[in-house]
């Protein structure tokens, strides 16, 4: 019975020690292995807590965006990686939203950007996107960025990509974008259907390749009093079809950039600033006028031609009558010359015979 007793109670005493042991080897793991937190800084990254501002170093062998970005992040700077794709949802941490207000990502090498690629951002104030190889763009990119003040594309967009800007940008998402940046995409028009749907305050065109602007892109710009409008460094084509744009850009203060604004074509005009040339320089009428001219004048002169030539054949029996009446009249008055010249040929023979 002692025996049987003691038995139990040391079983009793190894079962406690053994769940004590358990309970000590789980609480090792859990301190022993890294544990996620919501102040975690992202490897590679630099971090700044009192400034919400998450700073990624550049790595060509980093070809994916950080997936632990803290909660807390209000400003996230990436460059000089190798992401080739923003996919959807890119940004979206465990599904929750982030207060990100800027976002940084240029000279990524950046090639696709996804439908719904921002979502989860919908406090972002900035997207710098410039210095990429956009080839492929979404109609539904910018969705769900509803408080987007400043967008930046510069030196970003392939000539493939154009047509899909052009639907990416018209999305309501984008109501409220005050800048709107361009520079350098080799652009031939204004990217945007419509111009009202839009709070845009700035709109950065230079260095593209801009031969004019349309009547109806000119309206919308009238329209729009509080936009300014920057165009320097495109090709401008300085004939009579730049006629609406000269009179905007030379009456209205929108063109922020307007004394830098040149003529590419013609030769005789390049290099003068659009706002210097004069009207009739672009008038349209006075050069229909000119060539209408130049055509009358040639077809009044074939007509005169014409009624010289038809003269001539109706009245061929009388001008050959009146040609053979000169003709024989020549001949006598040279027939007279020649019995003179017989008799006259010496003057001097004459004399000695008298």
């Amino acid at each position: 019975m002692r025996i049987t007793h003691s038995a139990e109670r040391f079983r009793g005493v190894f079962s406690v020690w053994n769940q004590w042991g358990l309970h000590y080897v789980a609480l090792l793991c859990l301190f022993s292995s890294p544990v996620r937190t919501d102040d975690a800084c992202p490897s590679s990254c630099s971090c700044a807590r009192d400034s919400g501002t998450v700073t990624c170093l550049p790595d060509v062998e980093q070809t994916d965006l950080p997936s632990d970005i803290p909660t807390w992040t209000s400003s996230l700077i990436l460059k000089g990686r190798n992401i080739s794709t923003l996919p959807q949802g890119a940004f979206t941490v465990n599904g929750t939203e982030l207060e990100m207000m800027t976002l940084s990502l240029s000279y990524n090498g950046i090639q696709t950007i996804e439908p719904y690629a921002f979502l989860g951002l919908p406090r972002l104030h900035l997207l710098d996107l410039s210095h990429n190889h956009l080839e492929t763009i979404s109609s539904r990119a910018f969705h769900g960025l509803p408080e987007l003040r400043s967008l930046f594309l510069n030196y970003s967009v392939s000539p493939d990509a154009t047509a899909q800007l052009s639907g990416a940008l018209s999305t309501q998402s984008l109501r409220n974008l005050h800048r709107l940046e361009l520079a350098g995409n080799k652009l031939k028009s204004i990217p945007m259907e419509r111009l009202d749907i839009y709070n845009l305050h700035a709109l950065v065109l230079i260095n593209n390749s801009i031969e004019n602007i349309g009547g109806e892109n000119v309206s919308s710009l009238y329209q729009q009093r509080r936009l300014r409008v920057y165009l320097a460094l495109n090709p401008f084509r300085c004939n009579c079809e730049l006629e609406v744009f000269y009179y905007w850009l030379k009456n209205s203060s929108q063109c922020q950039d307007a004394e830098r604004v040149f003529c590419s074509e013609p030769e005789a005009r390049r290099g003068v600033p659009v706002e210097k040339l004069r009207g009739e320089d672009v008038d349209c009428m006075n050069e229909n006028l000119e060539a209408v001219s130049y055509v009358f004048l040639g077809i009044v002169l074939a007509l005169i031609g014409v009624v010289f030539l038809m003269v001539l054949y109706l009245n061929r029996g009388g001008i050959k009558r009146w040609l053979n009446n000169i003709r024989e009249a020549c001949r006598d008055q040279m027939e007279v010359y020649h019995y003179r010249y017989e008799q006259d040929s010496d003057p001097r023979l004459a004399n000695v015979a008298v």
